[in-house]
Parts: structure tokens; sequence; C-alpha cells
């Protein structure tokens, strides 16, 4: 019984459990099967990445304040986050994976990293 490669169709030469006839068609096949289906998905998690990034260039130190100017003159959206925590005080942090600010009094805020 002779096997096929899953991208090109071509028979597999090798062991018995190969599903690829070579590098280039195991790469082009798994690069096919884990991009993004859509470009909605694909924008949405590129503002999520960038979001992330900005908070950690601001926050170096895990803990520190910040402004809603600085953040916006950055390209930070604020429509966008990964998770809302609420405190037992009613504070909100919105965070973006381990990366999180919270508003406080005059447009500013608080950056903080959460501990892994």
């Amino acid at each position: 019984m002779s096997k096929t490669c899953l991208e090109c169709g071509d028979k597999i030469v090798g062991r018995e459990d190969k599903k690829f006839c070579s590098d280039a068609c195991r790469n082009a096949y798994n690069n096919k099967m884990n991009k993004d289906q859509n470009n909605l998905m694909r924008n949405i998690n590129n503002k999520l990445r960038k979001n992330y990034r900005i908070l950690c260039e601001l926050n170096p130190e895990n803990k520190t304040k910040t402004t809603r100017t600085k953040l916006l003159a950055k390209g930070f959206d604020f429509e966008f986050v990964t998770s809302v925590y609420e405190t037992k005080n009613g504070n909100t942090y919105y965070f973006l994976y381990d990366q999180g600010y919270m508003a406080v009094e005059n447009d500013g805020y608080v950056l903080v990293k959460k501990d892994s």
C-alpha cells in the first residue's frame, strides 16, 4: 500500500508513518492549516499584539503610571482587550494577556503586570 503526500499528492517513500514527501510540503501544509482563516480574525489578533507591545514598552518595571494621551499617541486601541478583572473595591482592570491597565483620575492610567 503506497501513501500519498497530504500537500502535493506525490508518493511517499520512507517510514510508514510519514505524511509528507518533503519538509517543504510539510511546511506548506502546516502554514495553510495554521493561518488565520479570515481578515477579521487576523486584524483583531494584530490589534491585540500591538496593544500588548505598547503596554510592555510603557511598563518595564511591572507597575507604573501613564496617561491616555501617551497610550493613544503610540496607537493603543482601548476596544481590544483579552480579559476584564474587577477587584473587591470595585476597580476595573483591563488586561491583554498578563499586561493590564486601570483608569485613574486626570486621564491617567495605572499599568500592571500579573504575576505568573
